[in-house]
């Protein structure tokens, strides 16, 4: 089903960018597919359009990484005319064995400038069905308008209701600080308003487009395969982007970009997990660029498991535990991984956790609002457990069924650093 792993997996493609004029120039798709559609951008003059900062990759990178044939514009292309630009960038994607299908072309417009200066000859490039503009409220009733279906981005407060009407969608950021907020590298970058207008521009270019589509579902299976059956460091890095990263938000582990993610699971995950893991899957949600899972981590605690309990030796008990996965693929490679779950039932179904702490500044105990296996049978099962209960929780004294308030030691002290009992 998947490929076999005692042979090498396949390397990542190899960026190489190409000028086809001044100003100009392609990238054909990163993708394992290695053929998409084209994909105009209008981009600021960039010095490395190959540049990957701090995980963060340069516009025709991660547009190429998402599968499509890339010709990026810079402002000095139109210094020979607006009109021979596009009309070369046409003729660019139709003569590429890369670019599949030929007959849909879509735009993103980073400069509020050149979009301006191309969209009253778009109507002359029938190719183009659908456009993406970046640019600040204040230019909202000035921005010139798309004969395609088309998504605004404005920095800025909302002045009025947001457009939603088949041919234009407008979406606002109140907290960016130009339209400069999607464009990397620069100061007014802003990387969580980037990937949301990302994702909104994808529902975009796709729906009208119809490519490139890819099967997500069976992307992340094949993933975790290679994770929890074969256990294969490198083919599980190889259904991988460039440059991706792994957050545990529970315990803060993982890896950012591919040497430290490839590090964390050769030393922390892989090979770290227990014999009887098993996941269950209780929902999953496929979206344009991502798959969101609720699932029920099982195992028996018979080794050292630091990606989720650093620090704490065996306790040979078995545990079933909530967790949700937000999963983000690029093209047809994972991105990221945003994976949570609930730390408290962890500890207390390994009996790691005590029933009542010590209330600070009082000689009295609460009881500690978190479930033991119950968390997981109320996620399997909606009635499986009574809701509310923990409503009944209280305090009560220190001393409370012989507990010396002497030896009680806090949890976590002042400082916040765990406390250690002698």
């Amino acid at each position: 089903m998947y490929a076999d792993i005692s042979k090498p997996p396949a390397p990542l493609p190899q960026s190489e960018l190409q000028t086809i004029g001044s100003g100009i120039s392609t990238l054909s798709p990163l993708s394992r597919r290695g053929v998409g559609p084209g994909l105009i951008l209008l981009v600021p003059s960039v010095d490395n359009a190959l540049a990957i900062e701090e995980g963060v990759p340069a516009l025709p990178l991660k547009w190429a990484e998402e599968g499509y044939t890339v010709i990026a514009i810079q402002p000095t292309a139109f210094e020979s005319g607006a009109r021979e630009t596009l009309d070369l960038a046409i003729q660019t994607f139709r003569n590429s064995d890369k670019c599949d299908p030929k007959n849909v072309v879509g735009l993103v417009a980073y400069e509020p400038e050149m979009w301006n200066t191309v969209a009253p000859i778009l109507s002359e490039f029938p190719e183009i069905v659908s456009t993406v503009v970046y640019a600040d409220t204040s230019e909202r009733s000035s921005i010139s308008s798309s004969i395609s279906p088309s998504v605004y981005h404005f920095a800025g407060k909302s002045e009025g209701q947001p457009l939603r009407s088949k041919g234009r969608t407008e979406y606002f950021y109140p907290a960016a600080k130009s339209f400069k907020f999607a464009t990397p590298f620069q100061p007014h970058f802003d990387y969580n308003m980037d990937m949301l207008s990302y994702t909104r521009n994808l529902t975009l270019l796709k729906g009208e487009m119809k490519s490139p589509i890819f099967d997500l579902e069976a992307i992340w299976d094949e993933h975790t395969w290679y994770e929890f059956a074969d256990r294969s460091v490198e083919h599980t890095m190889s259904t991988m982007v460039q440059e991706p990263y792994v957050n545990h938000i529970p315990t803060l582990t993982g890896g950012v970009g591919r040497g430290k993610l490839t590090d964390f699971y050769r030393h922390n995950f892989i090979f770290n997990n227990s014999a009887d893991t098993e996941l269950e899957l209780i929902s999953r949600t496929i979206g344009i660029d991502r798959v969101v899972d609720e699932f029920i981590f099982k195992f028996t605690h018979d080794q050292e498991l630091d990606w989720l309990l650093p620090g704490v030796p065996p306790t040979n008990k078995y545990a079933e535990i909530p967790f949700a996965a937000v999963v983000n693929i690029r093209g047809d490679r994972l991105y990221h991984e945003h994976i949570s779950w609930d730390q408290g039932t962890a500890l207390a179904q390994l009996g790691l956790l005590p029933e009542y702490l010590p209330f600070p500044g009082g000689n009295l105990q609460y009881k500690v609002p978190v479930a033991g296996v119950e968390t997981a049978m109320k996620l399997r099962a909606r009635n499986s457990v009574p809701s509310n209960e923990m409503f009944r929780f209280t305090t009560r004294p220190a001393n409370s069924e012989g507990v010396n308030p002497e030896k009680v030691v806090p949890a976590v002290a002042e400082n916040g650093v765990a406390t250690v009992a002698n």
